[in-house]
Formats: structure tokens, C-alpha cells, sequence
């Protein structure tokens, strides 16, 4: 009996210190409830809808940050225009030339005003076809003619402009397009673009 009544005490005081056989983690359950809460996919309905909607917005913010683009034409010209089995007649519009340390940044946009244009193979070379490979700057103070940059000399090199391949122009159809080239010495203002289909624009003004 009074072994009986000693072993009782004894289970009572391990009971108390949260150590009985089936209790070893008594202590974090009972700290649980605070964060099982949280945990529930109630409580965290709220903190994760923003989480779930943030590829959605994150593009909107990005647009909005990101600088406008140039519209103004500071150069342009229309030619009838004849490539690849189509005929049309477009306009280049040269919305940007650009001085960036080492570099030249040539952007502009080419429209169809009537029939079909050929921007598919129409403004590359061999073997860079498709793309504006093709179109060149001509220094007339040097007498010396910039072609497109390449990322490479090999035969697998491509050029850093942009690629044309399926654009085919129906009347009222616009492309904007770009291309890198080495920059001119800095007395150099003024230069010559030589368009591929289009022609030359002359004295267009380095910025």
C-alpha cells in the first residue's frame, strides 16, 4: 500500500515538470496554439493574397517606371520600295541617334503606306538576312562607313540590332526597329544613314 501511494506521488510531481511518458513535448504544445493560429490557412488568407497578386502587378510597375521611348523624328524619308517579290512604299522615320560613350544607337520606324513591305529579309545581309544587318552609317567628314556592331567574328555571330524575320508590312503597318554601331570621332555631328530599300538620309544630327 504504501508503495501503491508512493508511486502515485511520484506520477503526480513528473506529471507537474511536463515529463510523463507521452508529454515529452508538452512544453512546445502549449506555446503551439499562438503559432498554430497564424498558421492556419484562415489567418494567413489575408497575408497572402498580395504574395498571389504580385506577378500581376509587378509588370504594371515596371512599365511605369521604365523611361518613355523617343517619338520625335528628327529625319525621315519615303521610297517605293521593292524586295523579295513585294511591292510597297514605306517611310523611315529616325526617332533617335544616340552617342553612348564608345557606341552609336540608331532607332527608327519604318511604315507601310501602301502595298506590302518587305522587312522580312529586306533590310539584312548575308548571312544576318534577317535582321537590319544591313543598314550602315557613312562619316562624310572621315569618308568612312560604320556597319552594324556583331557580337562576334565568327561565322556565328550575330548582330546587335534588331531581327525582322516574318515581318511582312501591310498598308498602315509599322515596325520599330534598332541597331548598335561603333561611334564616330566626337568633332563628328552630323551623318549619313544608309536605309536598305529606302535610301540615304543625310545629315541627321548625333545626340
Amino acid at each position: 500500500m504504501r508503495k501503491t501511494i508512493a508511486l502515485a506521488v511520484a506520477a503526480v510531481t513528473l506529471a507537474g515538470c511536463g515529463v510523463l511518458p507521452g508529454r515529452q513535448g508538452g512544453g512546445g504544445e502549449e506555446r503551439q496554439p499562438s503559432h498554430a493560429v497564424a498558421d492556419t490557412p484562415t489567418e494567413k488568407q489575408p497575408d497572402a493574397t498580395p504574395a498571389e497578386k504580385q506577378p500581376d502587378t509587378a509588370p504594371a510597375q515596371a512599365q511605369q517606371s521604365a523611361p518613355p521611348q523617343d517619338t520625335k523624328v528628327i529625319a525621315s524619308r519615303e521610297a517605293d520600295v521593292y524586295a523579295g517579290g513585294a511591292h510597297g512604299k514605306a517611310r523611315a522615320d529616325i526617332t533617335a541617334l544616340k552617342r553612348q560613350g564608345r557606341t552609336l544607337t540608331l532607332n527608327w520606324t519604318v511604315t507601310s503606306l501602301d502595298g506590302k513591305v518587305n522587312l522580312h529579309n529586306g533590310m539584312g545581309t548575308a548571312p544576318l538576312d534577317f535582321s537590319v544587318a544591313g543598314v550602315s552609317l557613312i562619316d562624310p567628314v572621315n569618308a568612312k562607313r560604320y556597319r552594324v556592331a556583331r557580337n562576334g567574328t565568327d561565322e556565328n555571330a550575330t548582330c546587335v540590332c534588331s531581327g525582322t524575320q516574318g515581318q511582312w508590312l501591310e498598308k498602315g503597318e509599322a515596325s520599330t526597329l534598332y541597331a548598335i554601331f561603333a561611334a564616330p570621332p566626337a568633332d563628328v555631328t552630323k551623318i549619313n544613314i544608309e536605309l536598305p530599300m529606302i535610301g540615304v538620309l543625310t545629315d541627321v544630327p548625333i545626340s
